[in-house]
This record gives C-alpha cells, sequence and structure tokens, in this order.
C-alpha cells in the first residue's frame, strides 16, 4: 500500500551521481561510492532503497548515463523497481537532476511530493529519518520547500550550514541564512554556538511547488529542463536525456538555484546519526573500533598502533606503530594518508587522470550489463581476462580490428558465435577469434559462465570495439 499524507503520495527521488573522488582508490569514476558495500553486505545505493520502503512508492533514480546498468543490477538483485531511471548524460548538479525528476513526476497529471536524498548517506536511526520525513510532509503539503538540517555533533568544515529562524511549527522553521562550507575557526564558532544545523542535501516538496519557484528565480534552468523532457526517451525503466540540449543547462546545486532565494524554505532539525560518508573519516567515525580506536575492515592488524582505519579488500595488511593513519588496499592500489589530508586524497585522481592512467576510473574487475570480467594480467602485446557472464547473457555481436581472442571455458556452457556459425563451447574447450571475424558469446545455462580470456595483438584498448547488434543498447 502506497504511503500517503493527506492523500497525496510521496514518491522518493534518488540522486545517484557523483564520482566520490575522496574515497579513492575504492570509488571511481566508473564504480563511485553509492556502488559499494561500504558499511555491511549491500551497497550505499541498496541502503538507501531500504531505508525507503517504508514509503511503498517505486522512486525516480537520478545517474550517470554510463552507470545505467549498474544502478539497474543493484536494483535487481534486491527486488527494487523504479518509476523512472533518468539517464544524464553529463553532470550538471542538482538543481537540474531534481528538476527533471520533478517534470517526470507530473508527466502523468499527478502532483506527488517528492523526497530527495542522495544515494550515498548513512542513516543509522531508521526511526528518526521516517519521523522527519513525516514532519516534513506535512509543511510541504502546505507548498513549504523543506530542506532537512542535522544537528552537528562535531565542528565539521566539509559539511554548509543552515541557521534557523522563528519556529513554523513544532518541528520546523524558517531558514534564515545558508552558511557555505566554513574554514576551522568559523567551524568552531558555530558547533559551539548550538544554534546551527549541518546542511543535509535532503529536500522535501511538492512538484510544481518546486518547479515555480525554480522558474521564479533560474529560468534558464527552468527552460532547459522543461525543453530535455519533452525530447527524452523512455526505453522500458531508462530515460535517456538528450545530450546536446541538457550540455547547455547551466550547472547549479539547488541550494544556489532555490533554496537560498525562495522565501518559501523552511527546516526541520533531524537527528538520526547521519553521514554523507564523503571522506575516509566519515567512515572510520562511524566504524566499530578496537581498544586503540582503529577500525578494522577485512583481513588486517593493528599492533602498538592507534585512530587508524584499514580498509583490505584482497589481502592480509598490517599496520605496526602508527597512528591516525587511513590505509586502503585494493586489487591494484593502496591508499596511506595521514586523517587531516583526507580532503586531498581527490588530488591523486587528479593526477592519474592527468597521467592518463586508467586507475582514477577502472577497477581491475570492471562490470558490464552481462557480468563482468578481471584483467588478471598484462603486457606489451598480450592481456589475460576472467570473463563472467550471468545465467541468459548475451555480449554484442562485435569484432576487433587490432586484437585477436582466444577463450578458455573454466565452467558452463558458452554459445559461440564466429561469422555465420554457432557453437557450443563446454568445459575445458577452447575457441580462437581471429583479428576482424565478428563473433558474439552468450551463457545459455542456468548457472554462470566463467571464462579465460587471452588477447594478443597490437592494440589491446577496451575502445578497439565495433558492435553490429547489443541487446542493452550500447553504441
Amino acid at each position: 500500500m502506497t504511503l500517503k499524507l493527506n492523500n497525496d503520495a510521496i514518491v522518493p527521488v534518488v540522486l545517484c551521481g557523483g564520482s566520490g573522488t575522496r574515497m579513492w582508490p575504492m570509488s571511481r569514476t566508473q564504480y563511485p561510492k553509492q556502488f559499494l558495500n561500504l558499511t555491511g553486505d549491500a551497497s550505499l545505493l541498496q541502503k538507501t532503497l531500504q531505508r525507503l520502503e517504508f514509503l511503498s512508492q517505486p522512486g525516480i533514480l537520478v545517474c550517470n548515463q554510463d552507470h545505467r546498468f549498474l544502478v539497474a543490477e543493484q536494483m535487481r538483485t534486491q527486488g527494487y523497481s523504479a518509476k523512472r531511471i533518468l539517464l544524464e548524460p553529463c553532470g550538471k548538479n542538482t538543481a537540474p537532476a531534481i528538476a527533471l525528476a520533478a517534470l517526470n513526476a507530473m508527466a502523468q497529471g499527478d502532483d506527488p511530493l517528492l523526497f530527495v536524498v542522495a544515494a550515498d548517506h548513512v542513516i543509522q536511526d531508521q526511526a528518526a529519518f521516517v519521523s522527519s520525513a513525516m514532519q516534513a510532509a506535512a509543511m510541504a503539503t502546505k507548498g513549504v520547500l523543506v530542506t532537512f538540517g542535522i544537528k552537528p555533533t562535531c565542528a565539521e568544515t566539509g559539511y554548509g550550514y543552515i541557521e534557523p529562524g522563528a519556529s513554523l511549527d513544532e518541528h520546523s522553521y524558517v531558514i534564515e541564512r545558508f552558511i557555505e562550507k566554513p574554514d576551522q575557526q568559523t567551524a568552531d564558532e558555530l558547533f559551539n554556538s548550538e544554534n546551527y544545523l549541518w546542511n543535509s542535501g535532503m529536500f522535501m516538496f511538492r512538484a510544481s511547488a518546486f518547479l515555480h519557484e525554480l522558474e521564479l528565480y533560474q529560468p534558464e534552468i527552468y527552460n532547459c529542463c522543461l525543453e530535455v523532457s519533452k525530447a527524452q526517451k523512455n526505453q522500458e525503466d531508462f530515460v535517456y536525456l538528450d545530450e546536446a540540449l541538457f550540455s547547455e543547462c547551466p550547472s547549479l546545486p539547488v541550494d544556489i538555484a532555490v533554496m537560498e532565494s525562495t522565501c518559501r524554505a523552511a527546516v526541520v532539525p533531524v537527528d538520526c546519526g547521519w553521514t554523507d560518508l564523503g571522506s575516509w573519516n566519515s567512515l572510520w567515525e562511524i566504524s566499530e573500533k578496537d581498544g586503540n580506536h582503529n577500525a578494522i575492515l577485512g583481513d588486517a592488524m593493528a599492533l602498538e598502533s592507534h585512530n587508524n582505519l584499514i580498509k583490505a579488500n584482497n589481502r592480509l595488511v598490517s599496520l605496526v606503530g602508527v597512528e591516525d593513519l587511513v590505509v586502503v588496499e585494493t586489487s591494484d592500489a593502496v591508499l596511506v594518508a595521514h586523517k587531516d589530508h583526507m580532503q586531498s586524497v581527490k588530488l591523486v585522481t587528479e593526477q592519474l587522470k592527468s597521467q592518463q592512467r586508467s586507475e582514477h576510473a577502472l577497477h581491475r574487475q570492471v562490470h558490464r550489463p552481462w557480468g563482468k570480467f578481471d584483467s588478471i594480467d598484462s603486457g606489451e602485446r598480450f592481456q589475460v581476462k576472467h570473463i563472467t557472464v550471468r545465467p541468459g547473457e548475451r555480449l554484442s555481436l562485435q569484432m576487433h580490428h587490432h586484437r585477436a581472442e582466444h577463450w578458455i571455458v573454466v565452467s558452463g556452457t558458452a554459445n559461440v558465435t564466429r561469422g555465420n556459425v554457432s557453437q557450443l563451447v563446454s568445459e575445458n574447450e577452447s575457441v580462437y577469434i581471429p583479428i576482424g571475424e565478428t563473433h558474439c558469446l552468450e551463457n545459455p545455462g542456468k548457472v554462470p559462465l566463467e571464462l579465460i580470456e587471452v588477447q594478443s595483438g597490437a592494440y589491446l584498448g577496451e575502445d578497439d570495439i565495433v558492435r553490429f547488434e547489443d541487446q542493452y543498447n550500447r553504441a
């Protein structure tokens, strides 16, 4: 049953954008933090969807077009469905994203309340979260644009702040002013005054009320999003946005675009164990710690060491005689940094990108809509991959100009097409694909297909693919 307030449906809008560069090396451009299992056995996106189950309403998700299959797969494995998945061809911040979600929510003549949340937040008190949502919804039915202010637990410089003004009811207040991320001295003053709240980036408002204020204060964004929504193309749950039109849209956060200007804004204070998990320090703060305040996640140990975070993903990590460090190990990169320099981790990704190194964007294990592959080894003219194809899935019909491929089936059965000929290839059997031959790989079975692929040739980049047919509509 859909939860309603005074017959108003509440539609969740989940913002799944962002690259999470401050949480490298786990968070990367093609697999950012919202899709990672950082706080348990589900990703941050999946936990966000779990938190919104009390609404019993399919949500609208907004994500980068490159992440569409990640979003769809993570929803599928948890049994969730979406009202819409809006695909941004480029990032334009939160104001255009929310505007397009609002326009889509109203496309069938409805005018629901929108509960806007980010996919990478952590909420530890679900009851308080639901209670604050209902309090905000009560105000939003009156045409108020509500944001959620978090009661600070420290003098944090990584968050913006809100100064509440006069009370509107027992749960909400007029917003006196927004304060951008402060320096440490200002943060100390704001925290010690006990009169300020962290700006959470969560909102509740009626779709039409938000669009009215957006048109009033940012008509260029409003008009651009209106044109984009008219030109959008729907394909099952996916909504493809026109790249040429969307690229012309101004890029602004919703706070600056609307909330700081409108006279209809209010804030609901919330104490629900919230964090936006913006850095490794945030993960250390919410993680269980040993007697020396070390947060140990994975196969790791800390001897004569204090106040460290260790995140080991693939092998044993040991710390001896150190303190205040963040150590994060992945299959192809290791981060060692002082906790006081977490805001500078993104500089590593910038340098990797400037050096044209793939580690800023890709993990060794790369996910695809049909499954995944792990680049085991590579050299000047060869590359070895471990490929997993899910049951019933199929790679595109394709060819390569610069490489040949040799497939060895480890488990399962492959249906391999070469030119006009198809054949079944079983365990311990292999097949060779010469340069320039059209080919396709399919898993017709009920279990995952595992195979080893050996590539050889003068150029082994992922862009040496010419697709002729693709069920996932990739270019």
